[in-house]
Order: C-alpha cells, then sequence, then structure tokens
C-alpha cells in the first residue's frame, strides 16, 4: 500500500517537469522566432574587445594534471557570436605548441551579449622540471578565437608541460568555447 502514494507522486512529479520542459521559454533556444534574425545579424567577437580572467588548479607535480581557464567578457556594447575551439600555442623557448582540441566535445554556437562570459579550459599534464625530452618550460600562451581577428595571450606560471612522444607534442588539450558563470 505504502508503495502507490510514492508511485503516483513521482508520476506526477515525472508530468510535471514534462510539462514544463514542453511549454514556455526558458532562455536556452526551441522557440527561435525571434532568435533568427538577431543571430545572423551578429559578427564574430574581435579579441580586442574581450576581457579576460585566467584562472588555475595548477599541477603540484610531474605526471599531475592540471586546468587553466580563460574566462571572456564581452565589452563591445554589442552582440556577438562564437563557435568552436580557440587555437591555443604554449610558448617555450621561442617556440610555439600546438595545443589540441578535446575530441569528444561539441561545439556550440555563441551568441554572447555585452558584459556575458564565455569561456575554455586548458588541461595539462605537467612535465618533468629540466628535462628538455620530456616537458618543455612554457612561457606564455597564446591563443586566437575561432573567426576573429587578433590574438590574445597571458603569462604561463604553471610548471613545465610534459611532451607526448617524439613528435614534441605537448600533453595539453583544450574545450570548445563555452558558456560560464551564472
Amino acid at each position: 500500500m505504502r508503495t502507490l502514494p510514492i508511485a503516483v507522486t513521482a508520476l506526477a512529479a515525472t508530468l510535471a517537469l514534462t510539462l514544463t520542459a514542453c511549454g514556455g521559454d526558458d532562455g536556452g533556444g526551441g522557440d527561435n522566432k525571434s532568435g533568427g534574425p538577431k543571430d545572423a545579424s551578429s559578427s564574430a567577437c574581435a579579441a580586442d574587445k574581450l576581457g579576460q580572467e585566467v584562472v588555475a588548479s595548477e599541477a603540484p607535480a610531474a605526471g599531475d594534471t592540471g586546468t587553466v581557464s580563460v574566462s571572456l567578457t564581452n565589452g563591445s556594447g554589442a552582440d556577438c557570436t562564437l563557435k568552436g575551439f580557440p587555437t591555443v600555442g604554449l610558448v617555450a623557448g621561442g617556440t610555439a605548441l600546438s595545443v589540441a582540441a578535446e575530441k569528444a566535445a561539441e561545439p556550440e554556437k555563441l551568441t554572447v551579449k555585452k558584459d556575458e562570459t564565455v569561456g575554455f579550459t586548458i588541461t595539462y599534464v605537467r612535465g618533468p622540471a629540466g628535462d628538455a625530452e620530456k616537458a618543455a618550460a612554457v612561457t606564455t600562451a597564446k591563443f586566437t578565437l575561432p573567426g576573429a581577428d587578433g590574438e590574445l595571450s597571458f603569462a604561463w606560471k604553471y610548471g613545465e608541460v610534459a611532451l607526448r612522444g617524439t613528435g614534441g607534442e605537448p600533453d595539453a588539450s583544450v574545450t570548445p568555447l563555452q558558456r560560464t558563470g551564472d
């Protein structure tokens, strides 16, 4: 007897969620009547109009994984769009090492309104200090945004980046651009 009220409550909750998902606009899309033309008139975000903030969870020792998150805030005063992966290069000794795009990630087209923030994350494996065959002593990270002119950069203070195999490819990946914050 006790399972009947629980089953009815669960069914009612499921029905309520289903109806909520079908009706109304939660701002996440679905109703494209008002968003279509605005998206078409937006242009790619200009690198020089984006405020930048970098936050890291540094890999403490060789072999550990760390992350560096880059947040970009639209300060242009107009909507702009971004879709895809940033092109990231880690500079070590005058050489830029290309960071691979995260394989399983699917980028989405983002319309970035004034003062909204988007971002990406670089995940890396820390390499052994002083071993040029197994690690790159990175000093700067440079990146460009898909469809945008200009390059942005920040100082790399997160230790050496491990290298994969004999090709000198960094053991690192980058996520696609995505919304950040609330």
